[in-house]
Protein backbone atom coordinates (compact mmCIF):
# COMPACT_ATOMS: atom_id res chain seq x y z
CA UNK A 1 0.00 0.00 0.00
CA UNK A 2 2.71 2.53 1.00
CA UNK A 3 4.62 2.02 -2.03
CA UNK A 4 1.37 2.12 -4.53
CA UNK A 5 1.05 6.03 -2.64
CA UNK A 6 4.79 6.27 -3.49
CA UNK A 7 4.72 5.49 -6.64
CA UNK A 8 1.51 7.45 -7.76
CA UNK A 9 2.87 10.34 -6.21
CA UNK A 10 6.35 10.07 -7.97
CA UNK A 11 3.89 9.62 -11.17
CA UNK A 12 1.62 12.68 -10.48
CA UNK A 13 5.17 14.71 -9.63
CA UNK A 14 7.14 13.94 -13.42
CA UNK A 15 3.48 14.49 -15.30
CA UNK A 16 3.31 17.97 -13.68
CA UNK A 17 6.67 18.56 -14.29
CA UNK A 18 6.75 17.59 -17.80
CA UNK A 19 3.85 19.58 -18.36
CA UNK A 20 5.19 22.61 -17.17
CA UNK A 21 8.31 21.88 -19.10
CA UNK A 22 6.31 21.17 -22.36
CA UNK A 23 4.85 25.08 -21.60
CA UNK A 24 7.72 26.87 -21.23
CA UNK A 25 9.40 25.31 -24.34
CA UNK A 26 6.13 26.52 -26.48
CA UNK A 27 6.58 29.51 -24.73
CA UNK A 28 10.11 29.95 -25.69
CA UNK A 29 9.27 29.03 -29.28
CA UNK A 30 6.05 30.80 -29.67
CA UNK A 31 8.36 34.35 -28.16
CA UNK A 32 11.00 33.38 -30.73
CA UNK A 33 9.09 33.08 -33.60
CA UNK A 34 6.95 36.13 -32.54
CA UNK A 35 10.28 38.23 -32.86
CA UNK A 36 11.18 37.37 -36.11
CA UNK A 37 8.03 37.82 -37.18
CA UNK A 38 7.94 41.61 -35.64
CA UNK A 39 11.78 42.22 -36.59
CA UNK A 40 11.06 40.94 -40.18
CA UNK A 41 7.64 42.61 -41.59
CA UNK A 42 8.10 45.51 -38.92
CA UNK A 43 11.75 46.88 -39.04
CA UNK A 44 12.74 49.70 -36.28
CA UNK A 45 12.84 53.12 -38.17
CA UNK A 46 16.22 54.48 -38.80
CA UNK A 47 17.39 57.42 -36.51
CA UNK A 48 17.13 60.75 -38.97
CA UNK A 49 20.43 62.03 -39.69
CA UNK A 50 19.01 65.96 -38.98
CA UNK A 51 17.23 65.15 -35.31
CA UNK A 52 20.92 66.48 -32.97
CA UNK A 53 22.47 63.58 -30.88
CA UNK A 54 22.32 64.72 -27.15
CA UNK A 55 25.82 64.97 -26.53
CA UNK A 56 25.80 67.95 -29.19
CA UNK A 57 23.52 70.11 -27.83
CA UNK A 58 24.38 73.52 -27.89
CA UNK A 59 26.00 75.81 -24.29
CA UNK A 60 23.19 77.51 -24.13
CA UNK A 61 20.54 74.53 -24.04
CA UNK A 62 22.80 72.75 -21.17
CA UNK A 63 22.99 75.75 -19.55
CA UNK A 64 19.27 76.67 -19.52
CA UNK A 65 18.68 73.01 -18.28
CA UNK A 66 21.35 73.50 -15.61
CA UNK A 67 19.13 76.71 -14.37
CA UNK A 68 15.65 74.54 -14.42
CA UNK A 69 17.49 71.64 -12.60
CA UNK A 70 18.91 73.86 -9.78
CA UNK A 71 15.60 75.87 -9.41
CA UNK A 72 13.81 71.72 -8.54
CA UNK A 73 16.24 71.23 -6.33
CA UNK A 74 15.78 74.51 -4.24
CA UNK A 75 11.80 74.23 -4.57
CA UNK A 76 12.30 70.64 -3.37
CA UNK A 77 14.57 71.52 -0.25
CA UNK A 78 12.30 74.46 0.57
CA UNK A 79 9.29 72.22 0.93
CA UNK A 80 10.85 69.66 3.00
CA UNK A 81 11.92 72.31 5.71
Amino acid sequence: MQEALMQQGLDITLFGMGIVFTFLLLLVICTTIMSRVMTRFFPEAEPSASSPAPALQSAAGNARLRKIIEEAIKQHRNRRK
